[in-house]
């Protein structure tokens, strides 16, 4: 048994029955469940549909997402989230780079390195390497004027923790932002890289090692482990190229309005809604949420 659940946007909520019922008959699913009236209905299939893909891109065509999943350990353990993109707005080291004066410059490489253009390690080092010198105190002054959260983080992460979810946030970015927003939105655990400072400036350089894609994989497996749940119960998040490794390892992997290179390469592609996306595929309704 699968589930399809049809998601929309919740600030315009524009998922109409006709939509859900039109796709419900024409794959024999059953009857209609509404989570969350104009935002999110699911109904469950036999198996998963031929023609799957061509009814998800119909639908983005109007706004609305399609995820088809098998029905059996929809509900996670455990939720693996990306932060930069992600959890929040923004690129940190692209705001950083703003206030060093050379944004545009660090932007295009990020937006590469994400796009799995280029090497990450790399690419962060090159990064890093041009902030050399910004005061360390402007990290705050990003953190308070330029960092936004994306919608339905907090109800995400509160209501899969209600209901015994582990939370980790896991980031290619810095842990002076990850503290902060992992706070912030409730977490449990943060992983990220250490920028080095020196004489109140930043050096140009981060702690070793660099965690990228292959430590995002090892933290879900130390905390899978540690806790002792499957990679099965496991959701992972993002939307960068160094985030495919942990959301193919996760039982559901979500990219989340990704890099188009990044998202063809999942099964669960979250392109309109927003975070509270995650909680509709795993059954959850609004009356539900923490």
């Amino acid at each position: 048994m699968h589930i399809a659940t049809l998601l929309a946007n919740p600030t315009r909520a524009n998922l109409d029955r006709a939509a859900v019922e039109a796709l419900r008959d024409a794959w024999g699913g059953g009857a209609a469940n509404w989570l969350n009236p104009g935002v999110a209905a699911e109904f469950a299939v036999d198996t998963v549909p031929a023609n799957r893909w061509d009814a998800w891109e119909g639908l983005q065509g109007i706004g609305i997402d399609l995820v088809v999943q098998p029905a059996e350990g929809r509900r996670k353990a455990m939720i693996l989230a990306d932060m930069d993109s992600t959890m929040i707005g923004q690129e940190c080291i692209d705001e950083l780079a703003d206030m060093a004066g050379v944004g545009a410059l660090v932007a295009g490489i990020t937006r590469r390195a994400m796009n799995g253009e280029l090497d990450f390690e790399g690419a962060l080092l090159e990064r890093v390497g041009l902030l050399k010198g910004l005061p360390a105190e402007v990290i705050g002054q990003v953190l308070a004027e330029r960092i936004t959260y994306t919608p339905g983080g907090r109800e995400l992460i509160a209501t899969m923790k209600a209901n015994g979810a582990y939370a980790a946030l896991v980031s290619g970015g810095f842990t002076a932002f990850t503290t902060a927003v992992a706070a912030h939105l409730g977490f449990d655990e943060h992983r990220a890289n250490t920028l080095l400072v020196e004489n109140g400036a930043l050096t140009g350089d981060v702690a070793r090692p660099i965690l990228g894609r292959e430590a995002k994989m090892a933290a879900l497996r130390e905390i899978s482990d540690r806790l002792g749940i499957r990679h099965d119960d496991v959701m992972a998040v993002g939307d960068g190229a160094n985030d495919l490794g942990m959301l193919g390892l996760a039982g559901a992997g979500v990219a989340l309005h990704a890099k188009p290179s990044v998202a063809a390469q999942c099964d669960i592609r979250i392109n309109h809604g927003d975070l509270t996306a995650l909680l509709y595929i795993q059954g959850y309704s609004t009356d539900e949420f923490a």
